[in-house]
Formats: C-alpha cells, sequence, structure tokens
C-alpha cells in the first residue's frame, strides 16, 4: 500500500477514536516567544484523546512520567503545537509525530520564562558584580512546560554542611523546538509557583528541548 495512503487512514482512524473518546481541545500554534497559547494562535479544534502507552486505555500514567500518546486526527497538528482541554485546562504540546506512529505529546503542568542574564556593566569597583534580573534578557515568556523533580546535577553536600543546611534539587526541564531560540548553560528559569532555576545542561532531540535545571535560592 501507498505509505502516504495508509498515513491517511490513520489520520481518519485517529480522528474517529477521539470522537468516540476524546475530549474538546483547542490547538495552538506559537508565534513569537511569549505565551504560545494565547488566543491569537489558536487555529483549531478537535476532541483529543491521550493514554500512557496503552492503547487500551487501562492503565493511568504515575509519578515522574510526563509522555503520553495522542489520539487525534493529527493531520493539521506539527511537533511545538500546544493542545488544551477546554474544560479543565489541562495542557499537552506535541513533541513529535512519527510517521505510522503514534503522536507523542508532553503533559505540561507549569508555566515557565526563560531569561538570559547580563554580566556586570562596568570593571573594578563597582555597587554589585553579580547578575542582575532587572538587565537579563526574555528569551521566552510564560511557556507551558513539563518539570519533573529529579534531574541529575542537584546541589552537592559538603563535610561542612550543617545538619539543617537544605540540598537544592535538580528538575528535568522538557520544552518542545523552539524556532530561532537557543537556550544555553546558566540561562535562568522562572515558573509560575515563584521558584528559581539555573540551566545546568540543554539537549536539543527531534521531540525537543530537555534541559537539566538546579533550583536557587530566590
Amino acid at each position: 500500500m501507498n505509505p502516504d495512503r495508509l498515513q491517511d487512514l490513520i489520520y481518519r482512524g485517529m480522528g474517529r477514536a477521539a470522537l468516540q473518546a476524546g475530549q474538546l481541545h483547542d490547538a495552538f500554534r506559537p508565534n513569537g516567544n511569549a505565551n504560545p497559547c494565547a488566543a491569537s494562535n489558536r487555529y483549531l479544534q478537535l476532541r483529543c484523546a491521550f493514554n500512557a502507552a496503552d492503547p487500551r486505555f487501562a492503565r493511568a500514567n504515575t509519578y515522574g512520567h510526563p509522555v503520553w500518546y495522542g489520539v487525534f486526527d493529527s493531520a493539521y497538528t506539527q511537533p511545538g503545537d500546544y493542545l488544551v482541554e477546554r474544560d479543565t485546562g489541562r495542557t499537552f504540546f506535541i513533541a513529535s509525530q512519527p510517521p505510522l506512529l503514534p503522536v507523542v505529546t508532553v503533559l505540561a503542568e507549569r508555566i515557565v520564562s526563560v531569561l538570559r542574564p547580563a554580566g556586570p556593566a562596568g570593571f573594578g569597583v563597582q555597587a554589585y558584580g553579580g547578575v542582575e534580573i532587572a538587565e537579563a534578557t526574555p528569551l521566552l515568556s510564560d511557556w507551558p512546560a513539563s518539570m519533573i523533580e529529579g534531574g541529575h546535577g542537584g546541589g552537592a553536600r559538603y563535610a561542612g554542611d550543617l545538619p539543617a543546611d537544605v540540598r537544592l534539587a535538580a528538575f528535568t526541564l522538557l520544552l518542545p523546538t523552539l524556532p530561532g531560540i537557543v537556550p544555553r548553560v546558566e540561562d535562568l528559569v522562572t515558573d509560575d509557583l515563584g521558584r528559581n532555576f539555573v540551566v545546568s545542561s540543554a539537549e536539543l532531540s527531534e521531540l525537543g528541548w530537555r534541559f537539566v535545571v538546579r533550583q536557587v535560592a530566590s
């Protein structure tokens, strides 16, 4: 069978399954570096269902697994798009749409912003020589993302630490591919819970960006 014809049949089959089992979602396509789910970026309404790598929908997802497989007509969507459930606001981004295979999506439960820190403005004796948030350059503003505790690179403990000293955690941060934007190590991240992080590694793959971010004191 012609692979294009087969892919079209898969699109139709997934769309029909979603009509029976899915919830109504709005699809958004990012335009610029701020708030990809703004009303002006909405381009489609469709029904979607999501399963935890189980096409029978026989089990729920568990802690630390943000990847879900989407059941919907993906003929008009593409990696990097966001799907927002009408009733609950639950948000996913499309990580990959491999031919003839299930659509890979990521549950985005946090809203993050990424900043590029600026160095000191002068040399020698000055009032302050560290990072000034007010002078940082915004790379992304208000982007839904997945942030799961447990990334490698958390703060180390030393023999001189006091018993009550807290080890700052590391998190794995997942975002879709960001056209024209290349985050790098030492960029700053803030989230909707008021937490602050610094990027310690950044990996780009066909599924999008995967960062390890280390939490820092506010």
